[in-house]
């Protein structure tokens, strides 16, 4: 995010906000991982492929015994959703959307074979995600975005570690989405989150915070 918070600005151009040192260790954290979740919203802004880039890194997953790039996982209560876009079609990892009960079935026939649909309830839960795909065998989980996405892990106390990557400038415009949106967050004053690791990655900083016992003890 920007140094005032920001996720994007209000242009219709992306803003690229890592370093290339910052992507190259997000690369490496989606290969680590055996799903990255992103909402749908940020698929019609950013059209994501989400796959490991590397080739060394795709290689090591094959020899694991894994696909190349981890399982991609949207979710979204309004299922407009485009069967072209790279989430879909980049890449041959599996692709779920988890979508409400009453908008399920017009995302299975908008979406054919390019996904498997999930009812995932009215409305959906990050919970029942999360339990889902740990059903499905999803151990790690990356949540890659955006705003809306995040504040709902983050605000039902799901996520174990919070990463930030800080850019050095400010974008000072109420139109765009900051990283969070307005809610009750369990972090507060009162409840501090740990620090574990800070790390300059050209000029962008990465701060890590552990949420959980998990996420403080994979520090």
């Amino acid at each position: 995010m920007s140094l005032d918070g920001y996720l994007d600005d209000s242009s219709p151009d992306r803003l690229v906000l890592s370093s290339a040192a910052d992507l190259d260790r997000v690369d490496a954290l989606r290969a680590d991982c055996d799903a990255i979740l992103v909402g749908a919203g940020t698929l019609r802004s950013d059209n994501p492929r989400l796959l490991v880039r590397s080739p060394e890194r795709r290689a090591q997953r094959v020899a694991a015994g894994r696909a190349p790039s981890p399982t991609k996982v949207t979710v979204t209560a309004l299922a407009k959703l485009d069967p072209g876009a790279a989430f879909f079609t980049a890449g041959e990892a599996e692709t779920l959307v988890y979508c409400t009960s009453d908008t399920s079935a017009a995302a299975r026939h908008t979406l054919g074979s390019a996904a498997t649909v999930v009812d995932a309830g009215q409305p959906v839960a990050m919970a029942g995600v999360v339990a889902d795909l740990h059903q499905r065998g999803v151990r790690r989980l990356l949540v890659e975005g955006g705003a809306s996405v995040l504040s709902q892990f983050v605000a039902e106390d799901l996520a174990d570690e919070l990463q930030l990557a800080i850019a050095p400038f400010l974008v000072g415009d109420s139109a765009a989405r900051r990283f969070l949106h307005d809610g009750s967050y369990p972090w507060t004053a009162r409840r501090r989150a740990t620090l574990v690791e800070t790390r300059v990655l050209d000029d962008v900083v990465l701060l890590r915070y552990a949420l959980s016992d998990r996420g403080a003890a994979s520090r």
